[in-house]
C-alpha cells in the first residue's frame, strides 16, 4: 500500500518581529496623537476644578461676614483658620464654615487678602499660585476671583 502525504501548510506559532514593529508603530503614532489632547484637558479641568474651590471659599467668608456684622476679617491666607474655628458674636465657639483648609488643583493653600487691593471690589481677593505653582500675586498664571476673563 502507499501512503498519501499530505500537503499542509506549517502552523505558525507567533507575531513575526516585523508584524510587532507595524502593530508598536501604529500604537505610537495614535499615542502621539492623543496624548497632547488629554494633557490640555487636564490643565483645564484642574483650573475648572480650583475656579469652583475659589468659589466655595468665597461663600465661606460670606456666612462668616454675615455672623460678624458684615465684615470679613482683614489681612492675608492666615484668615482661612478663622473659617474652621470660628466665634459667634456672644463669644461662643461656633459650628466652622469649612472643615479644612482647602487645597487648589495643584495641592498648594489659596491665598487671601482683605481689604482687597487687586481689584476694585468689596469683597476679598482669593487666589491660586496656578498651574506653575508661584504666586505672581494673582496674575500671570494664577487662578483668582476677580477676574474671570481666564
Amino acid at each position: 500500500m502507499y501512503r498519501i502525504k499530505s500537503q499542509t501548510k506549517p502552523q505558525r506559532r507567533g507575531f513575526t518581529l516585523l508584524e510587532m514593529l507595524i502593530v508598536l508603530g501604529i500604537i505610537l503614532v495614535i499615542a502621539a496623537m492623543v496624548v497632547p489632547n488629554l494633557l490640555g484637558s487636564q490643565k483645564k479641568a484642574n483650573i475648572k476644578a480650583t475656579r469652583a474651590s475659589i468659589h466655595n471659599l468665597e461663600q465661606a467668608f460670606k456666612l462668616y461676614a454675615t455672623e460678624n456684622n458684615g465684615e470679613y476679617p482683614q489681612g492675608g491666607p492666615e484668615q482661612l483658620e478663622l473659617l474652621m474655628q470660628p466665634v459667634s458674636s456672644d463669644g461662643q465657639a461656633a459650628e466652622p464654615f469649612i472643615e479644612s483648609i482647602p487645597l487648589d488643583a495643584w495641592g498648594e493653600v489659596f491665598h487671601y487678602e482683605y481689604p482687597n487691593n487687586k481689584a476694585k471690589s468689596t469683597k476679598p481677593a482669593i487666589w491660586s499660585s496656578g498651574p506653575n505653582q508661584q504666586d505672581e500675586n494673582g496674575s500671570g498664571d494664577d487662578v483668582n476671583n476677580w477676574d474671570l476673563n481666564e
